[in-house]
């Protein structure tokens, strides 16, 4: 997905879409219009893709943004919905994951080669395992590092 996708997705996703939206973050149709297609030299500021996001209650642009950045967007739970047994849960879902990728290299170096089916999917595991570890490790600093998020907020 591309920020002008997420947009549109956001707009699509508010209630009362395009007039509705135009309303809410006080544009009128044209201009928002124009900052969504980069029209006569315009273009959407990240304040109001924020904005536009909040209004619609989804994560379109974080997504967008991610995914332009090479990465992907994890919505993470409030530490509060996640206890050790939770985190237990993601650190076996982990380890599953390496040992898929390790059967999964195994098998694609058998022959000497990797063919590009092959390296799509240890990608993908890869982009799994990355997304498994950087999710195992935020929510453990959110629950167990207290003290220093209310150092940094302030």
């Amino acid at each position: 997905m591309n920020l002008r996708q997420s947009y549109l997705g956001m707009i699509k996703a508010f209630s009362g879409g395009w007039d509705a939206m135009c309303g809410a973050l006080g544009y009128s149709r044209d201009a928002l219009e124009n900052r969504i297609y980069e029209k006569k030299g315009q273009s959407l500021w990240v304040e109001t893709a924020l904005q536009m996001q909040s209004l619609s209650g989804t994560t379109l642009f974080a997504e967008a943004v991610a995914t332009a950045s090479g990465g992907v967007f994890v919505t993470l739970p409030a530490p509060s919905e996640i206890d050790n047994e939770a985190l237990l849960s993601k650190f076996n879902k982990l380890h599953t994951h390496i040992g898929l990728l390790s059967r999964r290299f195994n098998e694609a170096t058998e022959d000497g080669e990797i063919d590009k089916r092959e390296r799509a999917d240890l990608a993908a595991i890869g982009d799994e395992i990355h997304r498994h570890t950087q999710e195992l490790l935020a929510l453990t600093f959110r629950i167990y590092c207290r003290g220093e998020e209310e150092k940094v907020a302030a």
